[in-house]
């Protein structure tokens, strides 16, 4: 039934349909990651090519300016036809050329341009503007202008061009850039694909080692590499788990099997008295003896039953049993009243050494019933066992801790029994002729 529950847990976990959707994630997740750091990457890149072309533009019409203004600042050798013939012999990588020249009264005085009529209708705020901030950068269709204030001569100079080749090269980045990014998402998209499948490779050998296990093949483990990694703590997790379940499969298993042998000898008992006293008639006295031996049969196996019902009741889940606070002294000082009920010669020595004077430190969580069984099973064994009958307990406090100690004159247990005296119904071999069922010390 374990290995069942467990099949069934895993293949719901680890199905195809599940693990499907979670290679899609991974792989989504990591195409996306790509594509934000991609895309950051090209931004910068675009970015910092478009403010280059921009400051190169800048650079070679503020020069176009400068060297206008050097001439209009000497009156003595200024000329509009030489100026012209100087302008249109620069060969600069600029087309469609413009210069401007606006004196104070924002009339022209001077101009230039490469294909006739290509003037600017430059307006009274851009010129303010240069006369403002000394120089002044604006776009008039596809042409980039730039208006310079020249104080020393009282004149703006707005010299204007169409960077083709810039913006050509501007273009050429975008088409690269759109390609790169494209191929490096697809690229992303499958690595990411292929590399979920090999992180989701160890799952699905879990998985598939899980599956073969059952309760017939319990003593199955899975197999662990010697990594120190995420995988293989996981598969140390399940085999400390699938050793934990097998433990306690196999402790059921024996615990039925002994109990249901246990229960089997005094019914058995009953039943072979009672049919060989009802083979033929027999005097009032024979009938007497079979029920006083029937008798003690009954209490045997009502003791026992009572016995199993604590022991289950002890082994039940934590949330299915009653805690609240209790006084441990309260618990030990029902003792001696309750193994008189064992035996006559059964008798408790208490000591209370230590206790402090706050009797809130004698306080624990627990329950009361089954804290008193599992104390009353250890002082039972030691009367049992002692020569005298006699079992001492002590109570102490020690800073936090509240110590109980049961001692006895007893012979003890061998060394090679006490790694068996936790199992249920284990009695040693020089116990064998005392009475009881072996589940004392499992209880507690």
């Amino acid at each position: 039934m374990i290995g069942t529950n467990l099949r069934g847990a895993y293949n719901g976990l680890y199905s195809k349909k599940q693990l499907m959707p979670v290679r899609i994630k991974i792989t989504i997740f990591f195409t996306l990651i790509m594509f934000l750091l991609l895309s950051l990457l090209c931004g910068v890149i675009y970015y910092f090519s478009y403010t280059n072309r921009i400051d190169k533009i800048k650079t070679h019409l503020t020069s176009r300016t400068l060297t206008t203004a050097n001439l209009l600042s000497q009156p003595s050798i200024f000329d509009s036809a030489i100026m012209s013939k100087i302008d249109g012999a620069t060969a600069i990588e600029l087309k469609n050329k413009t210069i401007q020249v606006y004196n104070h009264l924002n009339k022209i005085i001077y101009s230039y341009h490469d294909t006739a009529g290509d003037s600017l209708q430059i307006s009274n705020d851009i010129l303010s503007e240069a006369k403002t901030k000394q120089s002044y950068f604006f776009n008039v269709g596809k042409k980039e202008a730039i208006a310079n204030y020249y104080n020393n001569i009282k004149v703006v100079i707005v010299a204007s061009a169409i960077d083709e080749e810039g913006r050509s090269n501007l273009r050429r980045l975008q088409i690269i850039l759109c390609f790169g990014f494209t191929g490096v998402i697809i690229i992303s998209f499958i690595s990411g694909w292929f590399f979920s499948k090999i992180l989701l490779q160890p799952i699905r050998k879990i998985a598939d080692e899980v599956n073969v296990i059952s309760a017939q093949s319990l003593a199955h483990r899975i197999k662990s590499g010697n990594a120190d990694d995420e995988w293989n703590y996981l598969i140390n997790t399940l085999n400390d788990l699938l050793n934990r379940l097998q433990e306690g499969f196999e402790m059921q298993t024996r615990f039925i099997s002994t109990a249901s042998h246990e229960l089997s000898t005094p019914l058995t008992s009953i039943s072979s008295q009672l049919e060989v006293s009802l083979q033929r008639d027999r005097v009032a006295e024979d009938y007497r003896k079979v029920i006083q031996s029937v008798y003690q049969d009954v209490r045997h196996l009502n003791k026992l039953t009572l016995t199993l019902l604590e022991f289950a009741k002890a082994s039940g889940t934590a949330g299915g049993i009653e805690i609240e606070l209790i006084r441990i002294d309260e618990i030990l000082m029902r003792l001696p009243g309750e193994m008189i009920k064992f035996g006559e010669h059964y008798s408790v020595k208490l000591e209370f050494e230590q206790l402090p004077e706050v009797a809130e430190r004698l306080v624990v969580f627990g329950n009361a019933e089954l804290l008193f069984a599992a104390i009353k099973n250890i002082v039972s064994n030691a009367c049992k066992f002692s020569v005298n009958g006699l079992a001492k307990v002590k109570l102490s406090v020690e800073k936090t801790t509240i110590i109980i100690s049961i001692k006895d004159k007893g012979k003890g247990i061998a060394e090679n029994d006490l790694s068996n005296i936790f199992q249920p119904f284990f009695r040693a071999e020089d116990s064998r002729g005392i009475s009881g069922f072996g589940v004392g010390l499992p209880l507690v």
